[in-house]
């Protein structure tokens, strides 16, 4: 099975894909951006990909969301839960008075806010699409800056880490999500997540929504809205919630739901993790 992930190796997916899920890592394809593995997923180039879709400090990634909710036929099959552990690398040798510029995923130094503001209040920050991207960039051509990531991409890249664990909040956590094709069978512990996409802007609408979940006791786990990108004030709502799709009360809410509202699309019944 080829499972594609955030590239180049050295992200924290391909460390998820190895330590949790023990992928074999010849089966592992690095891409460039998330939009790239859900669509190779989606194509048929991949079997499998994995994507972050949440983190405990930042909370929803939302290329993720929206790629899952507006661009792509995929499937949630799993989630796995994985703490998050940033370092400071750099070439060998260098200290960290003589870093002239930081690298890292916009994500990453989100998390890191605190100590790069206390301990680099002057250095200017670059964005990278992924941690070891960054730390690659560091190995090959900045040689005089700094890279947010782990410590696997420090090894691979034979760079040094400065300092470990710079993460703001030490119980720092990132949800990742398989994608495939098909829909994962019922275990009797399981999640679902859907898209629900309201007519038109109108008091009540989100109402109309929970009253299905809360007249059948079902619990949400997560809601939010984002961006329908038709114009300002249009949303969609992205619902989590316990239960499986094969569950009668899950079944019959979301068929309920499909005669209240314009669409409801299935992001995928699976394992909780």
């Amino acid at each position: 099975m080829r499972i594609g992930y955030l590239g180049p190796p050295g992200t924290f997916a391909e460390e998820a894909l190895i330590s949790r899920l023990e992928y074999p890592q010849n089966d592992l394809v690095p891409f460039a951006t998330v939009p790239d593995v859900i669509q190779a997923v989606e194509k048929g180039d991949m079997e499998k990909g994995i994507v972050p879709i949440e983190n405990s400090i930042e909370g929803s990634i939302n290329v993720t969301l929206d790629v899952l909710a507006f661009e792509a036929d995929v499937l949630i099959e799993k989630e796995i839960t994985v703490p998050v552990r940033h370092n400071l690398i750099a070439q060998k040798g260098v200290r960290p008075e003589n870093i002239k510029g930081i690298i890292s995923h916009p994500h990453a130094i989100a998390q890191c806010r605190r100590y790069l503001t206390k301990n680099f209040p002057n250095t200017p920050v670059f964005a990278a699409n992924s941690t070891a991207e960054a730390v690659k960039n560091v190995a090959d051509e900045h040689k005089d800056y700094a890279a947010v990531g782990t410590a696997l991409a420090a090894e691979l890249y034979g760079l040094e880490v400065i300092e470990s664990d710079i993460e703001d909040y030490k119980d720092n956590q990132t949800r990742f999500v398989i994608v495939g094709k098909e829909q994962a069978k019922r275990t009797g512990n399981d999640k679902t997540s859907i898209v629900c996409m309201i007519h038109e802007d109108r008091p009540g609408s989100l109402l109309q929504i929970l009253q299905e979940f809360a007249y059948r006791y079902i619990n949400l786990t997560k809601i939010e809205s984002r961006p329908a990108k038709r114009a300002l004030g249009e949303y969609i709502f992205m619902i989590d919630m316990e239960g499986h799709i094969d569950d009668p009360i899950v079944g019959e809410a979301i068929k309920c739901l499909r005669c209240k509202i314009k669409d409801v699309k299935i992001l995928g019944s699976y394992p909780r993790g």
